[in-house]
């Protein structure tokens, strides 16, 4: 027999800031572009309040405003759409085997997809030392800045890197790295199976980090230990990508294993 399923309720605390930019993000995900104007007719509020939402679901990656002064759905929300499920099981699978390496290292370690020419935090695990590096999950970054993302540009071609960046050539805010000097990096990754940054994301921050790959062979993520500079030291550079070496298969073989109905 049929029931009716309850209406849902406004939380009694509501804060409408809250309210209107998490409405922005579903129309900019859902429906598509937005200009100032239209977003503040649909949330019934002033253009300077609707520009003031809009501003900051860029800045959280939530939105992106192209030169028209146009905004849509950026790259947090272009992740979820096209790699929801599987980002899901990848966290699920990896937070486990982060925690050990944590432990183990006892630096803050991370695991990073990437979409075109941005790469995502999708899960973390801070070291318990006081100087540390913070957790970076869910934020995005420009794939060639990261520890992980430059272990899956590694896995590209010269003609895949190169349609990566030639998608959003001449877009306000792109950053867009000078291939001729990336390709080698990316060859030289590729060939020694692992990836050193030292700055490159942020001053004072050195990161190491390999590729997780499944069952086929292809690079599904990065898994990078970070620490400030001070702690790095080249002579631990074996040992920590054989720790991470092995938290990658071990992510690999949990994700191979079937998922299972509870």
């Amino acid at each position: 027999m049929p029931t009716d399923k309850p209406l849902k309720n406004p939380p009694p605390y509501a804060i409408a800031s809250v309210d209107h930019a998490l409405r922005l993000a579903a129309m900019l995900q859902l429906e598509g572009s937005l200009t100032v104007a239209e977003a503040a007719d649909r949330l019934g509020v002033a253009r300077s309040t609707a520009h003031r939402l809009l501003q900051m679901l860029v800045y959280r990656d939530f939105a992106a405003q192209d030169p028209g002064r146009i905004y849509h759905a950026g790259p947090v929300l272009q992740l979820a759409e096209h790699s929801g499920s599987q980002t899901a099981r990848l966290r699920a699978a990896s937070l486990p085997h982060l925690r050990r390496l944590a432990d183990a290292l006892d630096e803050t370690v991370n695991v990073t997809i990437r979409t075109g020419d941005t790469a995502r935090f999708i899960a973390s695990a801070e070291s318990s030392q006081a100087l540390r590096v913070g957790s970076r999950e869910g934020m995005v970054f420009p794939a060639h800045r990261t520890t992980g993302g430059i272990l899956l540009l590694a896995e590209l071609d010269d003609d895949e890197l190169a349609q990566v960046y030639a998608a959003r050539a001449g877009e306000a805010g792109a950053e867009r790295p000078e291939l001729g000097r990336l390709r080698p990096e990316l060859a030289r990754i590729r060939r020694s199976g692992f990836a050193v940054n030292q700055g490159r994301s942020e001053r004072g921050v050195t990161a190491v980090g390999v590729p997780v790959r499944d069952a086929d062979g292809r690079a599904i993520a990065g898994l990078a230990v970070s620490m400030p500079s001070v702690r790095y030291a080249k002579e631990r550079l074996p040992l920590l990508v054989a720790a991470l070496q092995q938290g990658a298969r071990g992510i690999a073989a949990d994700l191979a294993r079937p998922a299972r109905d509870d």
